[in-house]
């Protein structure tokens, strides 16, 4: 049985900040899929993928996070992850995707680095 994702889209004066709480999975990630084309980015902003809630993420949590780079790479913007949880920080690295994506500790940490 798969837990509820939680999604919150938050404007900053540095892009948008989605905070994913849950499970990322088949089940869910239609749903964070479907909010992608909501986020509005300019050239040179950046999205920031808060996961430090998350709980779970499967293949389809991966392939949704692929798609969330391919949104900002449309928009000429950047792409972060924040606080990504240590088994799905294994995962990344054993599929390279620790080389695709800039992680960062913290959302703050993240639009720090942006600016």
């Amino acid at each position: 049985m798969t837990k509820n994702l939680s999604l919150h889209i938050r404007a900053t004066t540095a892009g948008a900040v989605l905070e994913l709480t849950g499970d990322l999975d088949h089940h869910t990630a239609p749903e964070v899929r479907a909010a992608l084309p909501g986020i509005d980015l300019r050239p040179d902003q950046q999205l920031v993928i808060d996961l430090g809630g998350l709980t779970f993420c499967d293949s389809s949590g991966i392939s949704v996070l692929i798609a969330a780079r391919n949104h900002t790479l449309a928009a000429d913007a950047g792409i972060a992850l924040a606080g990504v949880p240590g088994r799905v920080s294994r995962i990344f690295g054993m599929v390279g995707l620790d080389q695709v994506f800039r992680t960062y500790p913290t959302v703050d940490a993240a639009e720090a680095a942006s600016g």
